[in-house]
């Protein structure tokens, strides 16, 4: 058991598990909610995101040419 807990593999597993938490799944699941609640939400549901945007910012970074969190217009004029 001892050998499989130091294995350089096991480690680089983890690592690329967190990294890629970190930069790819948290970000685009806050994309998601905050595009979909942007108008509804209530003030501390608005500080806890922006909470969450201050702490998963690189990941938003690298998304952020990709999405477009414009509203939708009424398509008049």
């Amino acid at each position: 058991m001892e050998n499989i807990l130091n294995n350089s593999f096991f480690t680089l597993i983890a690592y690329v598990g967190v990294i890629s938490l970190y930069l790819l799944v948290v970000p685009l699941l806050l994309f998601y909610w905050m595009n979909n609640r942007w108008n509804d939400m209530g003030k501390f549901e608005r500080l806890g995101i922006y909470g969450l945007v201050f702490l998963f910012f690189p990941g938003l970074i690298l998304f952020s040419p990709f999405l477009n969190l414009r509203l939708k217009g009424s398509n008049k004029g």
